[in-house]
Parts: C-alpha cells; structure tokens; sequence
C-alpha cells in the first residue's frame, strides 16, 4: 500500500490558506475539514471558502464533512471539484445514495467512523467507498491527543478491506504525528491526516516528508 500524506488546514492560518498551501507543495492531499457547529461543537468553514482553495492550488483537496446533513452537501463539494468527499456515518441517513452521487460527481467516495463506532456494520458499504475514515480524535478540534483505542479498529478494518480486494484506502485523523504515525502504518492504515504536525514545524514540507519516511518504514 503506497503512503499518503494529507496535512489538515484546520492547523493553518485561514488568512494564508493559498500561501499555506503552496508550503506543502510534498503532500498527496490538502485535508479540509468542515465543520458546521451542529454535527461537531466548532465552525470552521464551507463551500465557497474549499471553491477560493481549488483555484489557489494544484494539490488534491480532500473534504471532511463533519456537518448535519452530508446527504444534502456532500454532491456539492465534489461538483466543485474536490477530489475526495467524505461523510460521516453518523450524520448521513441516505449514505449509499449519497456515496454515489458524490462518485457520479467525479470525486472519491469518504466514509468516517468516530471513535466509538464500530467498523463491522459498515462492511457492506465497501464496496460503494472509495476511502474509509477512522477518526483517531473525537471530532471537532485539532491538536487533540491520539487515542490509542482506536488502534484495533485499524487492524479489523484493514482485514476487512482486503477480504474485499483491498482497493479502498483507509485513512486516519486525529492526533497523527511523528510520535504516532508508525503505530497507524503498522496497523494497517495508509492515509494519514496531519494537522499540528505539519502546520506547527518551523518547515511544514520537511515535516510531510518525515511524516511519509515514518509511515513507509513501519509499512513495510
């Protein structure tokens, strides 16, 4: 499994977004989390803001909806040419529908779970997802610390991929960083979601690149 890197903006400076862009210039995905103060407690931001990035990079944005109703938003993200959309299982009430609407729209189909949801429910849904999401953090906030719990999550969820054919990428976000990542990797997981870590570093790009280094080494 080849190692992604998808540094979080929520850890940039949102007056900056176009210039904190271009300082990760190493990264597969700029993760963009958007938050609506409903489905998590913060606000962070929406559609026209993640249409102003597209224009402002080249690298692929990956969307995080963590909102009330994905199933009315999600199509939406992925029309304006998001190249990832993901919806959470908890908010989405129509999600294969949803799924494939935001595939029709040309974009890859995300599915998150948070901490406390169990990934063996979701089996079914494999097959209409492009990426699944466990979230390493509750929801809501960077700069949290990685919960360890989730770690056996990781593992029953890379078994279930590959008894599908292991096509669908399985992400993590919440608390990776260079104290972490390899725990994720050796778990199974091999798109990891870094905000602090990256944003924080006197060189974001020299902290991407030791973010991959970290996570190919534990892969293999």
């Amino acid at each position: 499994m080849a190692v992604q890197i998808s540094p979080s903006i929520l850890s940039a400076d949102f007056a900056r977004l176009a210039e904190e862009a271009a300082v990760v210039h190493n990264a597969d995905w700029l993760h963009v989390d958007v938050m609506d103060n409903h489905f998590v407690p913060n606000l962070t931001l929406g559609l026209p803001v993640v249409e102003a990035l597209l224009k402002a990079t080249s690298t692929p944005v990956d969307c995080h909806l963590m909102i009330e109703d994905p199933d009315r938003w999600a199509p939406a993200y992925a029309e304006a040419g998001a190249g990832s959309v993901t919806v959470h299982a908890e908010a989405a009430k129509a999600p294969v529908r949803t799924l494939r609407q935001i595939r029709a729209a040309g974009a890859r189909a995300g599915f998150a779970l948070n901490p406390a949801t169990a990934v063996e429910p979701y089996e079914d849904l494999l097959g209409e997802i492009d990426m699944l999401l466990l979230m390493t953090v509750e929801p809501g906030f960077g700069g949290q610390r990685f919960l360890d719990v989730v770690l056996p999550k990781v593992r029953r969820a890379r078994s279930l991929i590959a008894a599908h054919g292991g096509q669908v990428w399985l992400q993590v976000d919440g608390g990776v960083s260079a104290e972490t990542i390899e725990r994720c990797a050796e778990a199974g997981a091999d798109v990891f979601v870094a905000g602090s870590a990256v944003y924080g570093a006197d060189d974001p790009a020299a902290a991407v690149q030791n973010l991959r280094d970290l996570a190919e080494r534990a892969a293999r």
